[in-house]
């Protein structure tokens, strides 16, 4: 054999020191984003909000023409306020009720027909059914007054996280449709996108920390921690996803950046056969004798061959 390969063999012989894995390529994404739409069609009244205005959830963002519909919160209004019809049945009954008692109370000293005193029953059970059909109207039209407030709420547009403005597609005036108006992102917390080799799989787990160096200027790191790891390995790649979550309460650090995760563990410079818990593991020694025969001593045992 020639001697220039038994360097290299003798060296692959050797147990593999470890060494500290590089920091991970990776991306600080928004925790959420929200492309922010009006349910109903309609024409936009005023936006509040520009792009880069921080926004908590429920707080408007636009508002659209609504005209007919506080009309009509308006008229439920009055409706639901005039109880006049109520009370005129509420009265009608109770003197319809007033003179079916006396009715009752002639037939029986003989001063009335069995006819007057049917009548006047009738009488009161007709202004018993006009005052229910009086408390009906007005249960309806507090509904109704429900229904047309709903509908200048649908007008109001509201901010369904809590974030930051990323951008906005329309102005004032301009007519609403299946067109998103906003996009909001949530950026406390941020979320970190890691790709791993698989070397590093099962090493990794949820829970788990990892320093985050976003790629900024004067960016100072931060401690990020795992919440998902993939179950699935890219074959194309050999590697598979990292998910870390990053607090960011200040909103310094802007989504979009580049970065690189460091989790702390070591990675193997070759691939050896496992090694008992008990064993130690010595650094390889070559030796070259005159006869050109090659020695490779190291750990509990050595090996000589001639070549």
């Amino acid at each position: 054999m020639n001697l220039r390969k038994a360097i290299p063999l003798a060296a692959m012989l050797a147990a593999a020191p470890a060494f500290a894995a590089q920091p991970l390529a990776c991306l600080i994404e928004p925790e959420q984003v929200a492309e922010v739409g009006s349910p109903v069609v309609g024409v936009i009244e005023s936006i509040r909000v520009d792009r880069g205005d921080p926004v908590q959830k429920g707080q408007v963002l636009a508002v659209l023409r609504a005209d007919l519909e506080r009309a009509a919160v308006e008229v439920a209004q009055t409706r639901v306020e005039a109880g006049g019809e109520v009370r005129a049945a509420q009265a009608s009954f109770d003197f319809a009720v007033q003179q079916r008692t006396r009715a009752e109370d002639l037939f029986n000293k003989k001063f009335i027909s069995r006819q007057a005193l049917d009548q006047a029953r009738t009488e009161a059970d007709v202004a018993e059914q006009k005052l229910v059909q009086a408390r009906d109207q007005k249960r309806l039209s507090q509904r109704e007054l429900g229904l047309a407030a709903a509908q200048v709420a649908q007008r109001v547009i509201r901010s369904p996280i809590d974030g930051v403005v990323a951008d906005r597609y329309l102005s004032p005036g301009e007519r609403v449709e299946e067109k998103p108006l906003l996009r909001v992102a949530k950026v406390n917390p941020l979320r970190v996108q890691v790709i791993v080799p698989t070397s590093l799989y099962g090493r990794i787990q949820p829970g788990s920390s990892a320093l985050v160096l976003p790629e900024l200027p004067n960016a100072a790191p931060a401690t990020g921690r795992v919440t998902l790891v993939d179950k699935v390995v890219d074959a194309a790649s050999n590697t598979f996803r990292v998910r870390l979550e990053l607090p960011n309460p200040d909103l310094a650090l802007p989504a979009g950046l580049r970065c690189k995760a460091d989790f702390g563990i070591e990675a193997i410079a070759l691939r050896a056969a496992p090694i008992e818990a008990n064993a130690v593991v010595r650094p390889a020694v070559l030796k070259l004798d005159s006869k050109l025969g090659a020695t490779v001593s190291g750990g509990s045992t050595s090996r000589a061959r001639t070549y």
